[in-house]
């Protein structure tokens, strides 16, 4: 086969392979890049190469590595300018002293430990022609490095960027990031010459000349360029053009100066002016070639070059594991000591040190560095990238679990609105719960109807209440542009504004101040949402339906997620179009789904004096009639005369009960069911739920899953007679 399709063939692989390791690992709340690494050494000797090598060896000739070489080259050239343009000043704005000893020590500290570790690992692994000096500093840099873009992302995808946790993450890595690189640098400078002599020193001012050249001169052009990108208010190709041959232009400077390729194009991205516009429109052209198809080359020629069939000793291992150990505790040490002597709580200071210990791509790019120049030999080179794979991985479970959810809720759900006291008129003794309804809110231009409700449902003169649109940011890519915290706080403040503008439609105006908008990025909306669900325990989730990509299951997709997983009652709307609610339909079969659904029908009732309700009982021909339940009957006995009145308890035979809850459902505006296989409203296998009436239902139609039968829905707004068998039974 002729080389160039057979290299066209390989990317063709890599590129599918990438993508579908890369959304397993997402899956399992892992960075996509650890995927997309993994899938590289999937394809190389370590797995593909030891169960097919004939195959294995056709498919990746030796003669076609040049040319993944070059393809890889220009993807991190490209990638280290991206990683430049990222580098915005705002993350050293804030806690910069804090920050830089956080920094100074988590770097200090691991690159201390790796010159030791040195005296070990030299006379066992290093090659023969290499001194001492460029194999400590190599060791120490590639120990000491933290990787600021799956560090960022990590960040955004918890949303911290706004906890003093995030930020002061973010300013450690900035720094941490560019302090890294310059040690970086110096060792390059010292390995092309083998030791510290006058012209490793001679490459060293030339690169200190150069950067501040950049940040004059270039940094001047660029200026210019910007300032012509926003009087034409779009990037041009004659813009981008300029733009892509400085990076390029960049990249060629810093290897003539005896450095690497990637320090010029980071560089570039470094100086650009960070106008918002421009940084974004330029990060959205640039990456999606570069992300999509470039980097996933580089980490397959990673791969092919990794090789942990050479780690055939229990020594080896060891050695691994030593690494291993170094690596974690110099950075975790580094960063947590630091964290504490600037007066840290414990808990923070340990999540900063688990995050600081994040190395992914960043890392790799070090180790190749390294490898190309032959400072650290093939067996080396496998144990560190297992090292950077362990310690990207282990990153989002151990902060999960030094620093979970449950304990920056403030972070996750927005304090309580303060109620005034006038709205609720009990004497100040009587303490009355607030009603709280999370309501997510997937597209606010189509779902004015979903808040309508979940206002009709919680808001009354009788008890304080909310009600909380959350509002989910999902991100694609967990590396690109738009996932970068800077970025994602401009998206949930533009969520944010379309949710304002929703909420000023809704009618009656006075509901409006109830209302309190949640927005966050995340990775898997129904997992979110069951665990914010978990965390503030509110009385009801109200979703609303949106068809399935892959089914016609009204109670399928995220939905079905979503009533599985979320740990409080739970319902789901189905808008068929109207603004009025005023007559409401209860299909009622005795069991707790449709008690839910009964509930919540009363709480409408007592909250709207025009509401009416038709509670529908429907039989079988020999089936016994059952009433309503003692509890439910209590209630309804217990409330007001003037809310007795509107409703109507109808019973029915029928063979076929779907049909009879269809007809009626012609003549109200709502109906209210439980999950049950009575309306064909039920979880089957598979995670699969029918949804006969859902579909045929002539009304707006609310599905009822309960939860806890503790939970209460009426209590505050009946009688303070026998308040604690009421609470258990509503």
């Amino acid at each position: 086969m002729h080389t160039v399709i057979l290299v066209l063939v390989e990317v063709l692989i890599v590129i599918g392979l990438s993508r579908i390791v890369g959304l397993g690992f997402k899956a399992i709340k892992q960075p996509l890049v650890i995927g997309e690494i993994f899938a590289g050494i999937m394809l190389g000797p370590s797995l593909f190469g030891l169960i097919a090598p004939g195959l294995a060896h056709s498919l990746f000739p030796p003669e076609t590595m040049p040319y993944l070489n070059i393809l890889s080259q220009i993807g991190l050239i490209f990638f280290m300018f991206l990683i430049g343009l990222e580098l915005n000043p705002k993350y050293l704005s804030g806690n910069l002293k804090t920050a830089i000893l956080i920094s100074n020590l988590s770097i200090i500290v691991p690159f201390a430990s790796a010159f030791v570790l040195s005296f070990v690992l030299y006379p066992l692994v290093a090659s023969n022609h290499v001194n001492f000096a460029p194999f400590a500093l190599f060791l120490g840099a590639a120990m000491s490095i933290t990787a600021f873009p799956v560090l960022a992302r990590i960040i955004t995808e918890n949303n911290l960027q706004g906890t003093r946790l995030g930020t002061l993450a973010l300013t450690c890595a900035a720094v941490d990031d560019v302090t890294a690189w310059c040690i970086l640098a110096v060792a390059i400078a010292v390995a092309r010459h083998g030791s510290i002599d006058g012209q490793a020193i001679l490459t060293i001012i030339e690169s200190i000349a150069y950067i501040g050249f950049m940040f004059t001169i270039g940094r001047w052009f660029l200026q210019r360029l910007s300032k012509h990108h926003r009087r034409a208010g779009r990037l041009s190709q004659f813009v981008l053009a300029v733009i892509y041959m400085g990076v390029v232009s960049s990249a060629l400077i810093t290897e003539f100066i005896g450095i690497h390729l990637i320090f010029g194009a980071f560089l570039l991205g470094a100086v650009m002016p960070k106008d918002e516009e421009l940084v974004r429109e330029l990060a959205i052209k640039t990456e999606d070639f570069v992300l999509i198809f470039l980097l996933p080359i580089f980490f397959a020629y990673s791969g092919l070059k990794t090789q942990i069939g050479l780690l055939n000793s229990p020594h080896l291992w060891l050695l691994s594991a030593l690494i291993l150990l170094v690596a974690i505790g110099g950075k975790y040490i580094g960063a947590y000591v630091a964290a504490r002597i600037s007066g840290i709580d414990k808990r923070e200071a340990s999540a900063l040190g688990w995050l600081m210990n994040t190395r992914g791509l960043t890392e790799l790019i070090v180790l190749n560095i390294g490898l190309e120049l032959g400072v650290i030999t093939p067996l080396l080179f496998t144990m560190l990238v297992i090292m950077a794979l362990v310690t990207t991985f282990m990153t989002s479970p151990l902060l999960e679990f030094t620093y979970p959810k449950r304990l920056i809720r403030l972070d996750v759900v927005e304090p309580e609105p303060e109620i005034p006291a006038e709205t609720v008129p009990v004497p100040s003794e009587i303490y009355i719960a607030q009603y709280r309804i999370l309501v997510p809110v997937a597209n606010p231009a189509t779902q004015k109807g979903l808040l309508q409700l979940a206002t009709a449902i919680a808001v009354n003169n009788r008890q304080p209440a909310v009600v909380y649109p959350l509002s989910f940011i999902e991100l694609e890519e967990d590396y690109g542009f738009e996932s970068t915290p800077t970025a994602a706080d401009r998206l949930i403040a533009e969520r944010r504004q379309k949710l304002e503008e929703l909420i000023a439609t809704l009618e009656p105006p006075e509901t409006r101040s109830y209302i309190h908008p949640i927005v966050r990025i995340s990775s898997n909306v129904a997992r979110e949402t069951a665990q914010i669900a978990k965390i503030e325990q509110p009385d009801l989730v109200l979703v609303g339906w949106h068809r399935p990509a892959f089914s016609n299951n009204r109670l399928g997709g995220r939905v079905g997620q979503i009533l599985s997983t979320t740990p409080v009652d739970v319902a789901v709307f189905v808008d068929k179009g109207g603004n009025a609610i005023e007559s409401l339909l209860v299909p009622y079969c005795a069991n707790i789904h449709d008690d839910l659904a009964l509930i919540i029908a009363l709480r409408m009732l007592i909250n709207r004096d025009t509401c009416i309700l038709q509670v529908l009982q429907v039989f079988k021909g020999n089936h016994i009639q059952e009433e309503l339940s003692y509890e439910l009957n209590a209630m309804i006995e217990r409330l007001p005369q003037s809310v007795r009145d509107r409703i109507e308890i109808k019973t029915v035979t029928s063979p076929e009960p779907i049909q009879s809850v269809i007809a009626a459902s012609e003549n109200v505006d709502l109906t209210i069911v439980g999950t049950s296989r009575l309306w064909g409203i039920e979880r089957q296998t598979l995670g699969r739920y029918t949804d006969q009436l859902a579909i045929q239902c002539r009304s707006s139609l609310l599905i009822t899953r309960r939860y806890s039968q503790v939970t209460s829905h009426l209590t505050a707004l009946l009688p303070a007679v026998n308040t604690q068998e009421i609470t258990h039974n509503s």
